[in-house]
């Protein structure tokens, strides 16, 4: 079968040799019952990764999301939200249909909130008002341009935080990447941070899985709130085994994603096309084609004749993610590809 290069998204990703046989020989128990050994080296290894005290193996990066808004708030209440952000587009409606809270969105095009507007966002007291309860950062920024922001962007947001006593949630799906793209650690970029997410299916090539972590006695009450929504799980040592090698292995891999995202946008430039500069860039390569003449879907169309698989953003823009799955050698066939239909057109 020929060979399909699917640069949509790093969650397409196919498991490892070493995540197989790892899956098939996994020691499992019963992890609701907390028996599971190897669900428990996974969330431990996650903890000390990130530098905080416990961890939760759940499912996806939304249920993480989700679990976090329904452990800090009550219905009613209130959390500040980037308008662009994964939590507040992409959950169906998690936040008011699992927590009963009601997002503030805050737009943004740096992954950093302005302070002036999220001041004003705080709710003050009073008997019309819903009660703010949290602040939600991402890191990366922006699903389709995957932005690493640095720690000291924040400073006013945390400041306004601990005026206010709120706690800060961190998204950080794709947060090594972040890490790798800004040369710190995980644990150095989310060390102010009262919870975070990430994801080990997005860039690090298990089949599946999120952690969230954070203080013992939030996830003590995230595991209550995963078990209510039915994301409780038995024999769940086939999903953590490859989650171990995920953070184990996949992390140093990265920087390869992110030097073959670099070569495809220096060589679209050089095709004439426009690709996004707007910051610390990672694996993701968001690019216009209408200075060549196209719109997005009818050249997506055109690449996936090809065997090359991307995504539409908006009538103009797509989205390639580089990954595990995509060789340095497949670059230049991406390039010559681009670069033959754009003068077939």
């Amino acid at each position: 079968m020929e060979r399909i290069l699917d640069l949509r998204s790093d969650t397409v990703t196919k498991p490892t040799a070493e995540m197989r046989e790892a899956m098939k020989n996994a020691v499992v128990g019963d992890d609701i019952l907390r028996d599971d050994p190897t669900v428990i080296e996974l969330e431990e290894l996650a903890a000390g990764i990130f530098g905080k005290e416990a961890a939760l193996l759940t499912i996806s990066g939304t249920m993480s999301n989700e679990i976090a808004v329904m452990v800090y708030t009550k219905p009613g209440d209130e959390i500040v939200v980037f308008a662009d952000s994964h939590l507040y587009n992409l959950e169906t409606g998690g936040i008011s249909a699992l927590s009963g809270a009601q997002p503030r969105p805050l737009k943004s095009d740096s992954g950093t909130y302005d302070t002036g507007e999220l001041g004003e966002a705080i709710m003050p007291p009073g008997v019309q008002r819903a009660r703010t309860r949290l602040i939600c950062l991402e890191n990366t920024f922006h699903l389709n341009r995957g932005l690493a922001v640095e720690k000291s962007r924040y400073a006013d947001t945390i400041a306004i935080a601990r005026k206010h006593d709120l706690p800060i949630f961190m998204d950080g799906a794709r947060i090594f990447n972040a890490a790798v793209a800004l040369n710190t650690t995980v644990a150095d970029l989310v060390s102010f941070c009262d919870a975070v997410d990430v994801c080990l299916c997005k860039g690090l090539a298990a089949p599946l899985g999120s952690m969230l972590v954070g203080s013992r006695d939030f996830i003590d009450e995230a595991r209550r709130m995963r078990q209510r929504i039915g994301g409780g799980m038995r024999q769940a040592g086939v999903i953590a085994a490859p989650g171990i090698l995920a953070l184990t292995r996949m992390v140093e891999r990265l920087p390869e994603d992110h030097e073959n995202a670099e070569k495809i946008r220096s060589g679209l430039e050089a095709l004439g096309i426009r690709v996004d500069r707007g910051g610390a860039l990672t694996n993701i390569v968001n690019l216009d084609v209408s200075s060549a003449g196209w719109k997005a879907s009818p050249f997506a169309d055109r690449l996936n004749g090809c065997g090359i698989k991307v995504k539409v953003c908006s009538e103009h823009t797509l989205r390639m993610v580089t990954h595990h799955d995509i060789l340095a050698r497949d670059i230049s066939f991406i390039l010559d590809t681009i670069g033959n239909a754009l003068r077939r057109r």
